[in-house]
């Protein structure tokens, strides 16, 4: 029977399962009785990493059928500083799951950098979870926050980008779309700080990640890095979305944010 490996980011945590990806992130989202539901984000791991703390004996021993046949669902492995124990070569694709548990799976590709400098604003998912403004492109802010040599780093980040339509570029500006940030007026502030405070890469937005994510905000994909290396998972153009994922795109257009 096979297991496999998955490393959940809301909340951080490695996680065994007799359940493939698209049935592990229905029942994480939404439980076995649909009597609870809330968002899920994962990456799909490949096991048998070297890394202290982690069990993998624990994983054979554990993940196993129920006496009347029923798959394992989850058995927990690890749930503190997991991301920093994964390499990055032993992630594999990348699942975004809705409240309703439809789930889309994210192959990883390269990152190619828009030449055109522009603000930036980045949701931050592990193992921290600020919202933050920056002039750093994500390749840049990666290194940054993954650098030790700074007073404040991390050994691994996970993180998107957020659209800002012509506030990247303007924070005056008034032709802005249907940006559903709560608090316009203080994104403005934080990107004008940007703009004003050469010394300044980021600002921080909100301290943390409040309610879920409204994916259809997400700019282009997710990233995940160290200091060294950085993974890219796009998240498919809308055209594609509404063609090829309509039920999980159609779900994920009911998210309100807080």
């Amino acid at each position: 029977m096979e297991k496999y490996l998955y490393l959940s980011l809301i909340p951080e945590s490695l996680i065994a399962s007799q359940l493939p990806p698209e049935e592990f992130g229905n029942y994480y989202a939404v439980g076995t009785r649909k009597r609870s539901r809330g968002q899920a984000i994962f990456f799909e791991v490949e096991p048998g990493f070297p890394s202290e703390g982690i069990s993998w004996d624990v994983m054979e021993q554990r993940t196993v059928p129920h006496p009347d046949g029923r798959l394992k669902r989850s058995v927990y492995l690890s749930v503190y500083r997991v991301l920093e124990r994964v390499p990055l070569e032993a992630l594999k694709k990348l699942y975004l799951v809705t409240d309703d548990g439809r789930v889309l799976g994210l192959d990883k590709a390269e990152y190619l950098q828009d030449a055109t400098r522009s603000l930036h604003l980045y949701q931050e998912f592990c193992p921290m979870t600020p919202r933050v403004v920056s002039n750093l492109a994500p390749q840049e802010f990666c290194k940054q926050i993954t650098n030790p040599a700074n007073s404040i780093s991390v050994p691994k980040i996970v993180f998107c980008e957020l659209a800002l339509e012509k506030l990247a570029r303007d924070p005056e500006a008034t032709e802005i779309g249907d940006l559903p940030y709560r608090n316009i007026g203080h994104l403005r502030d934080c990107l004008r700080e940007l703009l004003t405070k050469t010394d300044k890469t980021t600002k921080q937005v909100d301290r943390a990640l409040s309610g879920e994510v409204l994916y259809r905000t997400v700019k282009n994909g997710f990233f995940v890095g160290d200091g060294e290396d950085m993974l890219y998972y796009p998240l498919p153009p809308r055209e594609q979305l509404e063609r090829e994922y309509y039920e999980w795109w159609r779900s994920a257009l009911t998210t309100f944010i807080d």
